[in-house]
């Protein structure tokens, strides 16, 4: 798994203009939706199908809401979520890079946190240029989307995997 901020070429301290940044996240959502796709195509194990057919699912939300942007622009009065949920930071626990047909449940969902966690990496990028413009606040309802489903994963991880015997 490559790193999306390097991919995309995301410079850390310069503002995209909204029509290059939201191009730049429909390409990393595309991306991050693929990976897990190919990782749902040569698992074996059902559960981790389940778990990774439920994160390339939440990349094409982001991916349709991304998108949708572009056509209806940004609207600054939208109700969504905007404050971004901590991590529980479980990605010290494994580096999941790949994922191999054998995986199970355990390996997948780690890879699906770590694909979350370089969405989270990526709208960072995006924010730490954008300071006071316009565009701003919408990179913080996707990434705070994205912090979301990094937590629900983090949860699920833990309630299965870090559970106290």
């Amino acid at each position: 798994m490559s790193d999306f901020v390097e991919e995309a070429g995301i410079e850390k301290n310069i503002c995209y203009t909204l029509e290059v940044a939201l191009e730049k996240s429909i390409v990393m959502e595309e991306r991050a939706f693929r990976n897990l796709l190919n990782a749902f195509r040569i698992v074996k194990d059902r559960q981790a199908k389940a778990i990774l057919r439920d994160a390339a699912k939440e990349e094409l939300n982001h991916k349709h809401l991304i998108e949708a942007a572009l056509f209806e622009g940004f609207d600054k009065n939208s109700d969504l979520m905007t404050e971004e949920i901590p991590s529980m930071n479980l990605d010290y626990i494994f580096q999941q890079k790949k994922v191999s047909s054998d995986a199970d449940a355990r390996e997948c969902l780690a890879y699906a946190i770590n694909m979350e966690k370089q969405a989270v990496k990526f709208y960072k990028a995006l924010i730490s240029g954008c300071e006071g413009a316009p565009m701003m606040e919408l990179f913080k309802r996707l990434m705070a989307d994205e912090t979301r489903h990094l937590r629900i994963l983090e949860d699920l991880y833990e309630k299965i995997f870090l559970t106290e015997n």
